[in-house]
C-alpha cells in the first residue's frame, strides 16, 4: 500500500494503479500473439456526433491508452446534424464488422436523440462501456464480464490498496445511471452494506458520517466537507469539476466533489482529483476490450 501522506490520509494513486492495469493488458495482448500485421488484433471504435471539446479530449485519452496496450483504434465522427437513423445505421455496421471488438458511442448525445434507443442497439458483446441494460444488469449482480468502467475502477482502487470491502458501510452520494446506481449495486455484490444518497436526501451529512467507504459522485465541486466525514473513512472522489479561470488568466483548475485538503485530515485513504478515480476509467475500458475479444472468440 502506498502511504504517501501529504495532508492526512494515505493518498490512493490512481495513475499508478491504472498504469499497472494497462501493463497487465499489454502483457495479455502479447501472450495472445497479436502481431503488427493485424492478425487477431483488438480494435476499439469510438463514435462521436458533433465536436464537443470535452468529448474530443476523452477520446484522445482512449486512443493513447489503446496505442499503449497494443489495440487498434478507429474514430468515427459524424456531423452534429446527423439523424438518429444515421447513428443507428453506423452502430449496425460496427455490430456486424468482425474486425471491431468494442464500440463506444461517446456521450453526451445531441438533445434530440433517444439515448436508450441508441444504447440498446449496440451488440452487448461489444459494449465495452457497459451501458447496454443487459450488461448493466449482469454487472450489478456480480456476473458481468464487461463492467461499468468508472464504478469498476473505484472498486479496483479499493482492492489494489488491500482494503477489505466485505462488512463495510459504503455510502454513495450520487444516483447517475453511469456511476452512482451501478456502483452502489456493485458494492452490494462485494458484501458491503450500502446507502445510496443524492442531492435531495434528508440529513445527507448524517448519512455520510456513518460511511466506512464514502464515494462522492454528485458533480458538485467540494460538496463533501470535513464535517461530513467519519474519522478513518475511505474516500473515493469521482467528481471532476472545472472551476472558474483565475483572474490573472491562468487555466481553470479541476477539483472533485470532495473538499480534499480538509477531508484528507480525517480520512484513512483518499483519492485526489485529478489522478485518482479518473485514470482508472480508461484502464478498465482496456480490460473490457480484452474481455470482449475473449467473449467473441468463444
Amino acid at each position: 500500500m502506498d502511504k504517501t501522506n501529504l495532508v492526512g490520509g494515505a493518498i490512493i494513486d490512481g495513475k499508478k494503479h491504472a498504469a499497472a492495469i494497462r501493463a497487465e493488458v499489454a502483457a495479455a495482448v502479447k501472450r495472445h500473439g497479436f502481431d503488427a500485421q493485424g492478425n487477431k488484433r483488438i480494435k476499439l471504435a469510438v463514435v462521436l456526433v458533433g465536436d464537443n471539446p470535452a468529448s474530443l479530449v476523452y477520446i484522445g485519452m482512449k486512443k493513447k491508452a489503446c496505442e499503449e496496450v497494443g489495440f487498434d483504434f478507429d474514430f468515427l465522427q459524424l456531423p452534429e446534424t446527423s439523424s438518429e437513423h444515421d447513428v443507428l445505421a453506423l452502430i449496425d455496421k460496427l455490430n456486424n464488422d468482425i474486425s471491431v471488438t468494442g464500440v463506444i458511442i461517446q456521450q453526451p448525445f445531441p438533445s434530440h436523440f433517444d439515448k436508450n434507443k441508441i444504447l440498446s442497439r449496440l451488440e452487448p458483446r461489444k459494449d465495452v462501456d457497459c451501458l447496454v441494460p443487459y450488461n448493466v444488469g449482469l454487472a450489478t449482480v456480480g456476473q458481468g464480464a464487461l463492467l461499468p468502467c468508472t464504478p469498476a475502477g473505484c472498486i479496483e482502487l479499493i482492492r489494489r490498496e488491500g482494503i477489505e470491502i466485505t462488512g463495510k458501510h459504503a455510502v454513495v452520494v450520487g444516483r447517475s445511471d453511469i456511476v452512482g446506481k451501478p456502483l452502489a449495486l456493485m458494492l452490494l455484490a462485494e458484501n458491503a452494506t450500502v446507502t445510496l444518497c443524492h442531492s435531495r436526501t434528508a440529513d445527507l451529512a448524517e448519512h455520510c458520517r456513518r460511511a466506512d467507504i464514502l464515494v462522492a459522485a454528485l458533480g458538485r465541486p467540494k460538496f463533501i466537507t470535513a464535517d461530513m466525514v467519519k474519522p478513518g473513512a475511505i474516500i473515493i472522489d469521482v467528481g471532476v469539476n472545472r472551476l472558474e479561470p483565475a483572474a490573472d488568466g491562468r487555466k481553470a483548475k479541476i477539483c472533485g466533489d470532495v473538499d480534499y485538503e480538509n477531508c484528507a485530515k480525517k480520512a484513512s485513504y483518499i483519492t485526489p482529483v485529478p489522478g485518482g478515480a479518473g485514470p482508472m476509467t480508461v484502464a478498465i475500458l482496456m480490460k473490457n476490450c480484452l474481455k470482449a475479444w475473449e467473449i467473441q472468440r468463444v
